[in-house]
């Protein structure tokens, strides 16, 4: 392999994407880009236990969403497949038998019920639970002995005694740890198949990955992966180890408590680059006040010396606040095409979508916004007459009889029945009766919606309604004052 960076993202297909995840994916792909690297797909699905029908496919459709495209994966192939790791099986023995024959691991033939014994025993003793290495110095004899009787084993991996393996982090710094507070950790399992943390170096290791990239909870792991990559020769990556992603201060955002995946964000409208652009700033500070950035932006200033070594808490506010500054910056027929799903649930009557979606887009910070601002829509609200009591507009209940008596006539002779005109027929009525302009719109609104606050004003609304539609809830709300 060449000097060329090089990363993976290496998720299990087990459900949805969790934001924490996904964050992964995104600092993961920036470390490649940034170095102009290499950014690898890997699907680790050896704990069958666990695995979720179609995840995988919400793997790729997720990471395809937002941006983050692979340079080699299961789906297009690469110099190092195969990228499943169930598919790698035949190869993980080998390595741990090499391991064995060089003394630095061993067969264990302990029963469950041996170490179920030994692990009550420390537990009484106050004693952290670990293996005590009853099998560590076994006799060729022995071993043999064992294997001929066809006793079932695991490899473990013989864990210094003595000494220290310290590691460098780029974001926690110098880690260092007493080989004596490690367990001789298992590689291969009695199954035959390989544990996660064993299966994890070999794979990084022939992949060529320069940097490793994960959650802070594999810190306690990392000096026993750096046995492991000792104990074979192999270079050792560079390690980023990023803060947990927390729902508050003692709690961690977690699928399993209900927390919002990022399938959930979508389904209630969040933009997918708003979400990434989000998940950049969960842990990470930008040099500078800009916030928005796009994925290329991301690329450039990209540093994994400002991840935050302190947890991250999940702001859904602050999450909003960026949806909203992209939602805003689309161009409207990009606006109008994510609404319009939105709409089909809560409009059932003909209307001029285009200019709703007009008043809708600086209106919402998130298209779930939309449907609870159309209520009025497919039918007037039953309001109380107080409504039209408005400090500002200088307006009352009495004041706005007047007001419709003026405009119902108005509006069943105006022809050319758009916004503006609209407006500037309800200017000049209003410059008649020597009134300010809210004077006559402000009641028009509340006829035509029953609700004070509304995606439009009284003209805006006229014109998304129709002709018919507004008449006939003029000459009703007139009946009711």
């Amino acid at each position: 392999m060449s000097n060329t960076v090089r990363t993976r993202f290496a998720p299990s297909p087990t459900g949805y994407m969790h934001v924490g995840n996904l964050r992964t994916a995104l600092y993961t792909y920036l470390q490649a880009r940034h170095n102009g690297g290499t950014f690898i797909l890997r699907i680790e699905d050896t704990d069958q236990g666990r695995l979720v029908e179609g995840a995988t496919d919400i793997i790729y459709d997720t990471l395809r969403a937002t941006g983050l495209t692979w340079d080699e994966g299961p789906d297009i192939g690469g110099p190092v497949g195969p990228y499943i790791q169930s598919e790698r099986m035949g190869m993980f023995r080998q390595y741990a038998e090499q391991l064995v024959r060089e003394g630095k691991a061993y067969y264990c033939f302990c029963t469950e019920d041996r170490l179920n014994a030994l692990h009550e025993e420390q537990k009484a003793n106050g004693e952290m639970s670990h293996y005590d290495g009853h099998c560590r110095n076994l006799s060729e004899a022995e071993i043999a002995a064992h294997l001929a009787a066809g006793d079932p084993y695991v490899i473990r991996q013989k864990i210094p005694e003595t000494g220290v393996t310290a590691f460098d982090d780029v974001v926690y710094g110098h880690i260092e740890v007493n080989n004596s507070e490690l367990d001789d950790q298992i590689l291969i399992k009695s199954d035959g198949m390989p544990t996660y943390n064993f299966a994890n170096v070999v794979d990084d290791h022939l992949m060529g990955i320069t940097h490793v990239i994960r959650g802070s909870e594999y810190l306690s792991s990392t000096p026993k992966y750096n046995l492991l990559y000792e104990a074979f020769g192999w270079p050792i990556p560079c390690y980023i180890h990023c803060p947990p992603v927390m729902k508050d201060a003692q709690h961690k955002l977690s699928k399993r408590n209900g927390d919002a995946s990022y399938q959930d964000l979508v389904a209630k409208g969040y933009l997918p680059a708003a979400v990434l652009n989000y998940l950049l700033l969960l842990g990470w500070a930008p040099e500078g006040e800009q916030e928005i950035f796009s994925l290329e932006e991301m690329v450039k200033i990209w540093d994994p010396a400002r991840i935050s070594k302190s947890p991250a808490i999940f702001d859904p506010l602050k999450l909003r606040a960026i949806n909203a500054a992209y939602l805003r910056a689309l161009p409207a027929g990009e606006f109008r095409r994510l609404a319009d799903p939105f709409l089909d649930t809560a409009v059932h009557r003909p209307i001029d979508r285009d200019l709703l979606c007009a008043n809708l887009q600086p209106r919402c910070e998130v298209l779930e916004d939309i449907p609870p601002q159309l209520d009025f829509i497919d039918r007037v609200l039953p309001f109380d007459a107080e409504l039209y009591r408005n400090k500002k507009q200088k307006t009352t209940p009495e004041s706005a009889k007047e007001a419709l008596e003026a405009l119902l006539p108005l509006m069943e002779a105006q022809q050319d029945w758009n916004r503006d005109a609209i407006f500037e027929a309800c200017r000049q009525k209003a410059a008649e009766l020597g009134q300010k302009n809210g004077w006559l719109l402000y009641p028009l609104g509340i006829a035509l919606s029953g609700k004070s606050r509304t995606p439009g004003g009284g003209t805006d609304l006229a014109a998304m309604l129709g002709r018919e539609e507004t008449l006939a809830r003029l000459r009703a709300a007139l009946a009711a004052l």
